[in-house]
């Protein structure tokens, strides 16, 4: 669903004077933080899902008066520019929100593609960057100093549930296949190196070009291969497009998994999405301790208040940029500050001592993540089912899948 940005959007849930107490006004001044988002193209769903997870956290915090640092408390305004799916626009966006906007810390846009172009900005003005959804390792490999991604496990290691999983079906052969950019890259290369420590061999490993339509070629090499799995990582629209495909085609597999496929946005689209393999952080059965921010129900609940004609439902998207606030917000109350040495330096202290939504927190110098596993899930039938780790299964996972033609 698109939507028009204006050049400043404040989401806050109070107006008037922010003081605390004898704190006078200036000294309680908003806490502002700004990240783009995109309105259109390919990034469009998952960004505005992300959107609305923080959304939940800003009025979260406002609603309970605002973060304290110095005995001040702050309410927080979020300041999102449009960056139209576009990595070329995204440097100067930032730049906007950093020195036109004066934002105190940023969050990334969606993804490794943007976040990547934004971390250039953001590094050179000195400003704290909050990854929620990037996953690509090259982000971390650049030396930056001031990057940390609060949620978001680092891409070479998102594929691995997925692998475990098949393992431990029997799966003997998968052919990979992914979106020639950072973040599918990324998870196909953890997973290739994940598959072949568990004796899977690795059948075909193939790239294809952002805005491929057609992908039946794609699907009949896979099949070719002899692969009992078949792997295609991209985003959900390509996703979504590649499940229609082999429906029409009968291209039939004992497993096929898309990283996408439990989404809201995927299982709109029927019979195509059936017992398709997918991964996921949220889901009514999977249920952390949370020790920061609002547990699961608590999120769901507070999105169903606020976003009452959403297109879709909350979704992993969303789980990670709610996660990535309440993870921010324990950066901000340990460092008493929103310097970005004092914030990484907080960030690094502050190493399993949190658990959000999506889990524990735990990065290294770099502001890799590490933890914030995701599990994996079927669809069946009668609705998504987590299928592992075993400890959070809530049913057994069907393999082989049916023939299409064996389906009603």
């Amino acid at each position: 669903m698109a939507f028009k940005l204006p050049r400043r959007t404040l989401i806050t849930t109070a107006a008037g004077a922010l003081a605390v107490g004898n704190a006078r006004a200036q000294d309680a001044k908003p806490i502002r933080v700004g990240m783009t988002v995109s309105s259109t193209g390919t990034f469009a769903l998952a960004a505005q899902s992300g959107l609305r997870g923080l959304e939940i956290w800003v009025d979260d915090v406002n609603n309970r008066g605002g973060i304290a640092i110095g005995g001040a408390k702050r309410k927080v305004e979020l300041v999102k520019l449009d960056d139209r799916s576009d990595k070329t626009l995204v440097p100067k966006v930032y730049e906007t929100l950093v020195k036109e906007e004066k934002v105190d810390l940023c969050f990334g846009p969606f993804g490794s593609t943007l976040t990547a172009a934004a971390v250039s900005t953001t590094e050179t003005n000195n400003k704290f960057l909050v990854i929620w959804s990037a996953s690509a390792d090259s982000i971390y490999q650049q030396g930056y100093k001031y990057v940390v991604s609060a949620t978001q496990q680092a891409g070479t290691l998102l594929g691995r549930p997925g692998i475990k999983a098949f393992a431990a079906l029997g799966v003997k052969k998968i052919a990979f296949a992914y979106l020639d950019e950072p973040f599918p890259a990324s998870l196909t290369a953890g997973a290739i190196e994940e598959a072949k420590s568990l004796g899977i061999q690795a059948t075909m490993n193939e790239k294809f070009a952002k805005g491929t339509k057609d992908f039946n070629i794609l699907i009949q090499k896979a099949r070719a291969s002899g692969a009992d799995v078949f792997m295609p990582t991209a985003y959900e629209g390509d996703q979504m497009t590649i499940a229609r495909q082999l429906r029409e085609t009968n291209a039939d597999f004992k497993a096929v998994y898309f990283v996408y496929g439990s989404q809201p946005q995927f299982l709109a689209i029927g019979k195509d999405a059936e017992y398709h393999f997918s991964q996921t952080l949220l889901h009514d059965k999977i249920n952390w301790k949370v020790t920061s921010g609002l547990n699961r129900a608590q999120m769901m609940e507070r999105y169903a208040k606020l976003f009452p004609n959403a297109q879709y439902a909350a979704d992993f998207q969303t789980a990670l940029a709610y996660g990535a606030g309440a993870v921010t917000e324990q950066f901000i109350v340990e460092a008493q500050s929103l310097d970005a040495d004092k914030l990484k330096a907080a960030a690094m202290k502050l190493n399993d001592k949190i658990v959000t939504v999506t889990g524990p927190y735990h990065v290294d110098e770099t502001g890799k993540q590490f933890k914030n596993e995701f599990a994996v899930m079927q669809n069946m039938p009668g609705g998504p089912e987590v299928v592992y780790p075993p400890e959070v299964a809530t049913a057994k996972a069907v393999y082989p899948v049916p023939a299409y033609k064996d389906r009603k």
